[in-house]
């Protein structure tokens, strides 16, 4: 996701932090790369002219440049600034109470309308409302199998009439149909062409005229760069949109052009397409996604991601267990499969602050974190009921018979082990804190990161607002080193 922005951005910044003390050149010159990386990355080159006009103002200024940390500063304004062009959204569909809501779904042909509007349902099913799709695609019939597939899937009905040529005759038809069968959002799957044209503008234009659909939503592919805004400033132009969907975010795309949508046309990006699943559409939050483009995660997401995608019930008995004290190796394959929900661990690691980069470094050298996981879930599996509760009475010759039987090296089982058990300690440990001790120790490291978001490894200790010195560093390398001495014995 934006991936060519991030590593901009990021290489950007790295260059500022590099420099013995900044001063009003080499900052410039940092600005710069900013300005370079938004470019190569697609942003419009009217937004990028007044967003680094908006950064300089702020960052050249004498205040900036005379603080102990003035890059820090830089990536604030910076992170300021992009959810000012991205934002403010309203993720509210506008639904209305007791009668029925129509939607109407517009964009280029293969932009990915007919699965947004699937996965929309979805969305609408999960809030306890009735749904209907409408096949109203009828340049391509392939749009009409697509979606009554999809209303298969979903248990949602769909409104087709593979005779009728007439898109509004169609969409009026659905209305009438709806009302009747106590539908609360009617969603129109409209025609797309690989080009704007004034017949396929006519025909939406005159659907929304005789339809009037209280929401019309701008789908447009994320990949397609410069295009993206062409289209959108067309299709707003004739159809007055209330909002845009981003589709194919989890492709290799600059997406630059994507995020300038809202600062060209002044409509905003309410939601983003993650993914093929239906389940993979997601609000788009502004602060959140310039979160993510600088590198310093997004929590929130993942949190809300885990409480919609994982068994509940599995954690609740997890938390339980933990509380007693109790954390084995079954469980630590439980967490591991239910982490695996969540999507690819580059995936899981670029919405954690600071780990977007290793995310990368991970798929860089092929580290395939899904077959590892595999082969971990083959070890715990050689294991009897005994050993997997406490893996410490495992001697020599048994990590050989278990190594033996998951297909695997022995010195791997003992990676296994020396890694589980200092996690199943801290475990226990952050179980005993009780569930105000664990949210407050979140809330810290939460608060401290925003202090400090790109602070890395060597961030500041704790109110001295001050990098570490190289005594101090030797100094704890000393004691980590004096700790494993003691842990070994």
């Amino acid at each position: 996701m934006f991936e060519s922005l991030q590593d901009g951005l990021y290489s950007a910044i790295r260059t500022l932090r590099g420099k013995g003390k900044l001063t009003d050149a080499n900052m410039r010159e940092g600005l710069r790369l900013v300005q370079q990386s938004l470019l190569e990355a697609d942003v419009s080159y009217s937004v990028v002219r007044d967003f680094m006009t908006r950064i300089s103002e702020q960052a050249l200024g004498e205040r900036v440049m005379k603080l102990l940390d003035p890059t820090e500063q830089v990536v604030k304004i910076v992170h300021d600034e992009l959810i000012n062009l991205m934002g403010p959204v309203d993720h509210s569909l506008h639904l209305k109470e007791k009668t029925l809501s129509i939607l109407m779904l517009c964009g280029l042909q293969g932009s990915g309308k007919t699965t947004t509007c699937g996965k929309l349902g979805k969305l609408i099913v999960q809030r306890g409302l009735k749904p209907m799709f409408v096949a109203a695609d009828l340049q391509r019939p392939a749009a009409i199998d697509q979606l009554e597939i999809l209303g298969k899937t979903l248990e949602i009905p769909v409104h087709l009439e593979r005779e009728n040529k007439d898109p509004v005759s169609v969409c009026r038809n659905a209305v009438t149909q709806a009302e009747g069968a106590g539908v609360d959002v009617l969603i129109l799957d409209t025609a797309g062409r690989l080009h704007i044209d004034e017949e396929l503008m006519s025909q939406l234009s005159d659907i929304e005229k005789r339809v009037k659909p209280d929401q019309v939503y701008f789908v447009v592919d994320s990949m397609t760069g410069q295009d993206a805004i062409n289209s959108a400033k067309a299709f707003n132009d004739a159809l007055e949109l209330d909002g845009v969907i981003l589709t194919k975010l989890d492709g290799d795309a600059r997406g630059g052009a994507a995020i300038s949508v809202k600062a060209v046309t002044g409509v905003p990006i309410k939601f983003m397409g993650t993914g093929e699943t239906l389940d993979a559409l997601e609000e788009f939050h502004p602060d959140r996604m310039a979160g993510r483009i600088l590198g310093m995660g997004d929590m929130l997401t993942l949190i809300e991601q885990a409480q919609q995608k994982l068994d509940q019930e599995e954690l609740k008995r997890q938390q339980e267990r933990l509380e007693r004290g109790e954390f084995t190796l079954d469980d630590f394959r439980n967490q591991m499969s239910q982490a695996k929900r969540l999507g690819s661990m580059g995936k899981l690691l670029s919405f954690i602050p600071g780990m977007g980069q290793f995310g990368k470094m991970m798929g860089s050298m092929n580290v395939d974190a899904d077959e590892e996981m595999k082969r971990v879930g083959g070890i715990i599996d050689s294991m009897t009921k005994a050993e997997r509760r406490n893996p410490k009475i495992l001697d020599q010759a048994r990590r050989r018979r278990i190594a033996a039987g998951a297909g695997v090296e022995p010195h791997q089982v003992n990676d296994l082990i020396k890694a589980f058990l200092p996690m199943a300690e801290m475990m226990k440990n952050m179980a005993s804190m009780g569930m105000g001790g664990r949210m407050r120790a979140a809330q810290e490291m939460i608060q401290n990161f925003q202090k400090n978001p790109m602070g890395g490894i060597n961030a500041p200790k704790k109110g001295t607002g001050k990098r570490l010195s190289s005594k101090d560093k030797a100094k704890a390398k000393k004691q980590r080193e004096k700790e494993k001495k003691k842990n070994r014995k």
